[in-house]
């Protein structure tokens, strides 16, 4: 079996104290955990992808930005990843099982080649950490179900800013989407 660590938008701007769009403390203590799966997934010849967030301030055609302030603006500090994970990700990202790649949507499927890449690698589970559990996860996730891969969800690796949003988001991928929730 071949499985696939997606690390979802884990930057400053979504989990820093300072950040543009953060979901703070329970975000932050998130980190290691996180950074753990990553070195576990690596260490069992398995594959990390961090999906992150890009964006253009102010851009008028994008979604979001009649519905959140800029935020992971490339090029800038909010955009770079958070704490443990950064080191992770600056230790390790010249391996050919990792890989940091530009999403502008919710969806880490979206617009990019994650699909294609996942294919040629033959995964057969994907496991999901990072934030927002019930904005990029979620639609991460949906989209992963509709294109057949059984899920996972690491319940300890996830986050949201929103009052509520993690009780129904983990509710919403046990009972829908069928994932595993561990």
């Amino acid at each position: 079996m071949t499985k696939a660590l997606l690390i979802i938008d884990y930057t400053n701007d979504f989990v820093a104290d300072s950040g543009a769009l953060t979901c703070g403390a329970v975000g932050q203590v998130l980190q290691q955990p996180i950074a753990d799966l990553a070195q576990n997934f690596l260490l069992n010849g398995d594959f990390v992808y961090l999906p992150t967030d890009v964006h253009t301030p102010h851009d008028p055609y994008h979604p979001e930005a009649k519905l959140f302030p800029p935020h992971n603006v490339r090029n800038t500090w909010g955009r770079e990843l958070f704490g443990a994970v950064a080191d992770w990700y600056a230790q390790n990202a010249d391996n050919d099982h990792v890989q940091l790649f530009d999403k502008t949507r919710y969806s880490s499927f979206a617009g990019t080649p994650l699909d294609l890449w996942l294919r040629e690698r033959h995964i057969d589970e994907l496991h999901l950490t990072g934030v927002c559990s019930d904005i990029c996860v979620l639609h991460t996730a949906v989209d992963a179900y509709n294109l057949n891969y059984p899920l996972v969800i690491h319940q300890d690796a996830i986050a949201t800013f929103t009052p509520g949003g993690q009780e129904w988001a983990l509710n919403h991928f046990k009972t829908v989407l069928n994932a595993k929730v561990i």
